[in-house]
């Protein structure tokens, strides 16, 4: 499923849409600016040459194509991209020899190599980048303390391995005496210090009927104050490809957007963001270059979805490719490589 984050323009007609339609598929083909005497032949439909004009004039207007300076055709903007992305894409089956490369591909095995070997898939299926996030440490507590802060807060004090110290104002209903929290921290450390969070959360859902109300309800505030997905380690990241978005014309024609580029992938901080977002949505996710903060590289796009071992999401996969990309052909890629993915390290368990 795409993110239909944003509206057709309400000025939009069907003849509108069939145009830039055409327009942005035969750009993906080409890479050429598109004319009207190209779009009369390829769009099926039976109109003058001054009539696609006015329609080309009005999807300029709109933001969706513009013209570039020595060209009398049009090319997409990343608006136009984005609503060819969210409302115009017929998603191509994936053909059985690139499904079998793919489930020979994933077999599951350490996990590490697993995802090393996803993130070659993408690549060589795409003919881009690909990309996985890997996933994030579970964060683990060694010690746990609760102090009264008057009346309906109290002071959650957590001590990790390496000795980090985070602390959050719960508040609270009910009111605890100090003895009582002392005694929740107690059990709490004794039973639970060296688990993850999860593995509390596993065992609460079982317990918390034999467990004393003070501790269950105080254990509980715990969970849900957001201390357990706090600065949790970041996951790293698998790149794979990269050198083959040399061979990308419109990436490469130019040095200085490459070395931009090449920056970014180096850097890691703009996509691991980026995957970071990717990883709290459900489904296929792509992001357009120039058109958010999130990626500022005109030229890229990233087509990302989330993978999960035993239901949980764990973290992100995706293809960093240009904006003129056969969309069609990669969002499977991308779609089936995270679900295969996901079978992969859910089985190990």
């Amino acid at each position: 499923r795409l993110n239909h984050r944003h509206k057709i323009p309400s000025t939009m007609d069907e003849r509108s849409r069939a145009l830039l339609k055409t327009l942005i598929e035969r750009y993906i083909e080409e890479g050429q600016p598109v004319g009207s005497r190209t779009l009369s032949r390829f769009s099926g439909l039976d109109l003058s040459a001054a009539t696609i004009r006015n329609v080309m004039a009005d999807l300029e207007d709109m933001g969706l194509v513009t013209s570039p300076h020595t060209s009398a055709g049009r090319i997409p903007t990343p608006r136009g991209y984005r609503l060819f992305v969210d409302t115009m894409v017929t998603v191509r089956p994936l053909e059985e020899i690139a499904t079998r490369e793919l489930e020979k591909g994933l077999l599951p095995d350490s996990p590490q190599r697993v995802l090393n070997s996803a993130a070659q898939i993408l690549s060589n299926l795409s003919h881009f980048a690909g990309v996985v996030m890997t996933p994030k440490r579970a964060q683990v507590f060694k010690h746990i303390e609760f102090l009264r802060l008057g009346e309906g807060k109290i002071l959650l004090i957590m001590v990790t391995p390496e000795g980090d110290v985070q602390n959050r104002i719960l508040p609270t209903s009910q009111d605890y005496t100090p003895s009582q929290l002392i005694e929740a921290g107690n059990y709490i450390n004794t039973q639970f210090a060296g688990k993850s969070f999860e593995q509390v959360r596993l065992h609460l859902k079982s317990d918390l009927d034999n467990l004393r109300a003070d501790i269950s309800g105080l254990m509980a505030l715990a969970l849900q104050s957001g201390v357990a997905d706090y600065d949790m380690g970041r996951g790293d990241m698998v790149l794979s490809g990269e050198r083959r978005l040399l061979n990308v014309g419109d990436l490469s024609s130019n040095l200085d957007k490459l070395r931009k580029m090449f920056d970014m992938l180096e850097q890691k901080s703009v996509l691991m963001q980026l995957l970071d977002v990717s990883s709290h949505a459900d489904g296929i996710q792509i992001f357009i270059g120039g058109e958010s903060d999130l990626l500022p590289y005109e030229d890229l796009a990233v087509i990302s979805a989330p993978y999960s071992v035993d239901g949980q999401i764990v973290g992100t996969l995706g293809v960093i490719g240009p904006t003129r990309m056969a969309y069609d052909r990669v969002i499977p890629i991308v779609d089936i490589t995270s679900k295969l993915l996901s079978g992969a390290l859910s089985s190990q368990n």
